[in-house]
């Protein structure tokens, strides 16, 4: 679990064999980038893709944002060299496609315990399979021993829609009780959770509303398919003005001479406890780092 907040309000997958679309991540205002070796890529380019993986990350701009690589699996016939090349190039994490068990994501930090600290090198973990969801709690748990690597949940709606038959309907009510089931895990682990891809990229409302509704569900960012889907991803996922206004006045209220000590005062009418302190505080960091982020800056460390 990282210390400090990160903002992963969109995550845009781009196949590594695109160069078209690579030419364009430079000039993108996502919050992070998943280079994509698995679904993105077609089984007769997946060597190729993997081959370019050192020039893309030698070519890497200014660590203005996060840059992942999914690997595929690590048991089809690619996944093992992949997780190699990955790492070699030392992104901020390498996504699991396919994890099942805890045992999927320890066995990969293992492989990246031979050369690399667990700060060097993350790994996030896709929740795409019925298995997953029943094991999802223990393989949260991986997200309180920072030896694990693990920082962030990904859901993968696409495949489990498809590996359970429920219907697809434009309100997910049947995938709604698993996304729920995401974000406790995800709390109880200390981990990052994002929503899965919205299919039409056409759909720009839509995709709003789908944003929208998983913020409201407490997902920190949603993963994206296409650019015209980040500026949305990013309203979504960022505290709005009113929200930062009334966090500051209650941070400011609690500061106030005669509440010190206090662990219930009284604001604008209703009762405070100390736990709306903190909900406030950390939203206030998030709405910062959001801020130094767009600002070409993650933490207090300027960035090419």
């Amino acid at each position: 679990m990282t210390e400090t907040y990160r903002p992963r309000r969109s995550v845009l997958y781009v196949p590594a064999s695109n160069d078209k679309a690579l030419a364009k991540i430079s000039s993108l205002a996502c919050d992070a980038v998943i280079i994509d070796l698995e679904d993105a890529v077609a089984p007769a380019d997946k060597l190729f893709a993997r081959e370019k993986l050192a020039g893309i990350f030698a070519n890497r701009p200014g660590r203005r944002w996060e840059m992942v690589v999914r690997i595929n699996p690590r048991s089809s016939e690619w996944g093992a060299d992949d997780l190699l090349a990955a790492a070699s190039c030392e992104p901020d994490a390498i996504l699991l496609p396919k994890v099942d068990t805890p045992r999927d994501v320890l066995e990969a930090g293992d492989v990246l315990d031979d050369n690399f600290s667990p700060d060097e090198v993350k790994l996030w973990a896709m929740i795409e399979t019925p298995k997953a969801l029943l094991n999802i709690g223990p393989i949260a748990e991986l997200g309180r021993d920072p030896a694990s690597r693990l920082v962030c949940f990904v859901a993968g709606t696409n495949d489990l829609v498809k590996d359970t038959g429920i219907l697809a309907t434009p309100d997910r009510r049947y995938l709604t009780p698993w996304l729920m089931q995401m974000v406790l895990a995800a709390r109880a682990g200390g981990l990052d959770l994002l929503d899965g891809v919205f299919n039409d990229f056409r759909d720009l409302d839509g995709f709003a509303r789908e944003c929208a509704e998983a913020a409201a569900m407490g997902f920190d960012g949603k993963s994206l398919i296409h650019p015209a889907q980040i500026d949305a991803a990013n309203r979504a996922f960022a505290p709005s003005a009113e929200a930062v206004a009334e966090a500051r006045s209650v941070k400011e209220a609690f500061a106030l001479a005669e509440n010190a000590g206090r662990q219930v005062i009284a604001l604008n009418g209703k009762m405070l406890e100390r736990l709306h302190l903190a909900q406030a505080e950390k939203l206030l960091a998030k709405a910062a780092a959001i801020g130094a982020c767009q600002r070409g800056m993650i933490g207090n460390s300027p960035q090419e």
